[in-house]
């Protein structure tokens, strides 16, 4: 790998390792609020012995029935991500929306430790939701643009297992900090001391040419020889589009056709299915991370264990099978899993079985999720990429929302229909992948015609199953022939 693509992806590592923290800090937030604040009288009032102890904690005390509705604010916050994110990372670039975003990012999980107001903090929340997602959508599309064709996997499965590695490692911290401002702080200072690291973080190159900011590409090729070396493999087709890109796309502006690129039947084919399976993954993924804690085991061993769950998504590049059957085979295992696992908890099955196997559905699902990231941006063209792959994000938090609005039981367990929808979301995109193209070892698209070239899913008709019978019966006669002969030369 080029100097360059190394900054690229043990930057973006780190990116996602702090991302985890603030992710989960609801459910963090939650589990501290209940040790440290005791029910009486239908108020929340602080425990004997603890209220001298920290100012802040006593008033978060005053306000903790306002926590439930922080992972609501924390999901319209991705939502709205979803929305602007694809289009300002357009128009200013993938590496500088991702910086602004995660430096705003830190400092969300700053203010709630200074400022523990529970309309401020409902607010911090939302604000990080839309920086996470922004980071989401540049930081994977960053990841994957600064890869060569044949290995395009790896980054796309990489920074979910960093991800889950700041899952596990959040987990021991949350539970080390007993108040409030303590899991903040904790939570919050690690990103903070590692902002300057993000500036080193180069721009996508085919972003660079589209816009025509050759400059900053010239500056990049002058960086070492393996940087050129590397930007000539990633854009040796892109090179020879730039002529028609220039006529068609004035500096720093858009083109007049992407209107109709976002129209095309193909395009849109390929954007209501991905749409579909972002949304049924949310569903399925998030419906069990933030409900792990009801399957009988402690929040923070069962926060640690679901981080431990997805590291085997690292594992993934290593099957030699296409996009599509990845997408299909763990689709259709995350399904079964949470169906036997909704069928044992009915029947009062082991609580450890019952969470094994809602982790191997969730381990299904975020290879399922991870997978169809990368199958999004290899499926749509350079000049609509990132505003398809924010309509399909915006599939994705919408299925993030409705999860948050999902009541449980009484006793807190997931409920009987939302376990079903868990398990039959996945499989029904498991039978919609049928219809998408395999996408792995071929170029970028970056219009519509090389979304037309890519390999398209044709079953095989009668008639050519039985041209091929036909072929093979005639191939073993012309074979057996020949020895036939020989065998009766023999005999004479």
């Amino acid at each position: 790998m080029s100097p360059l693509q190394l900054s690229v992806y043990w930057r973006l590592s780190l990116v996602f390792f702090f991302l985890s923290f603030l992710f989960y800090l609801d459910v963090f937030a939650a589990a501290v609020v209940a040790g440290s604040c005791r029910r009486g009288n239908g108020t929340m009032a602080p425990t004997a012995g603890q209220s001298q102890a920290s100012g802040n904690r006593d008033s978060v005390c005053d306000w903790a029935d306002w926590l439930p509705y922080a992972q609501t604010a924390y999901m319209v916050g991705l939502l709205l991500g979803s929305l602007v994110g694809g289009a300002i990372s357009d128009r200013y670039g993938k590496r500088t929306v991702l910086l602004v975003c995660m430096y705003v990012h830190a400092l969300c999980g700053l203010v709630p430790a200074v400022l523990p107001q529970p309309f401020l903090y409902l607010a911090v929340r939302c604000l990080t939701g839309v920086c996470c997602c922004c980071i989401n959508i540049c930081s994977f599309s960053l990841a994957v643009e600064w890869t060569p064709p044949a290995a395009r996997l790896w980054p796309s499965a990489f920074l979910p297992f960093c991800f889950s590695l700041g899952t596990m490692g959040g987990a021991p911290l949350a539970w080390l900090s007993p108040t409030w401002r303590q899991l903040h702080l904790s939570l919050a200072l690690p990103q903070l001391v590692c902002l300057p690291l993000y500036n080193s973080i180069p721009e996508s190159p085919r972003w660079l040419l589209l816009r025509r900011r050759t400059d900053v590409l010239e500056r990049y090729r002058c960086n070492s020889p393996a940087d050129k070396q590397c930007l000539d493999l990633l854009l040796w087709s892109d090179l020879q589009k730039a002529t028609e890109v220039q006529k068609e796309c004035p500096p720093g502006g858009h083109a007049p056709s992407d209107i109709i690129h976002l129209k095309h039947p193909t395009v849109l084919l390929r954007l209501f299915i991905m749409s579909y399976l972002s949304a049924a993954s949310a569903l399925t993924y998030f419906g069990i991370c933030m409900n792990i804690g009801s399957f009988g085991v402690g929040v923070y061993s069962a926060q640690f264990f679901s981080g431990l769950s997805e590291a085997p998504c690292l594992l993934i590049p290593l099957v030699r099978l296409g996009r599509r059957p990845i997408s299909m085979l763990a689709l259709f295992l995350s399904g079964a899993a949470c169906f036997l696992s909704l069928l044992l908890s009915r029947y009062n099955g082991e609580p450890v079985l019952v969470m094994s196997l809602a982790l191997l559905g969730k381990l299904c699902i975020l290879a399922a999720l991870f997978i169809s990231t990368l199958y999004s941006i290899e499926l749509f063209p350079t000049v609509v990429r990132q505003r398809c792959m924010s309509l399909v994000n915006l599939s994705f938090r919408l299925g993030c929302l409705v999860n948050s609005l999902v009541p449980s039981t009484p006793n807190g367990a997931i409920s009987l229909a939302a376990m079903v929808v868990y398990s039959s979301g996945p499989i029904v995109g498991c039978g919609l992948c049928l219809l998408l193209p395999e996408t792995s070892g071929v170029p970028l698209p970056d219009s519509v015609e090389d979304c037309e070239r890519q390999p398209r899913p044709r079953p095989p008709s009668m008639k050519a199953l039985w041209t091929r019978k036909l072929v093979s019966s005639q191939t073993q006669k012309t074979e057996t022939l020949p020895a036939e002969k020989d065998e009766l030369h023999t005999l004479d």
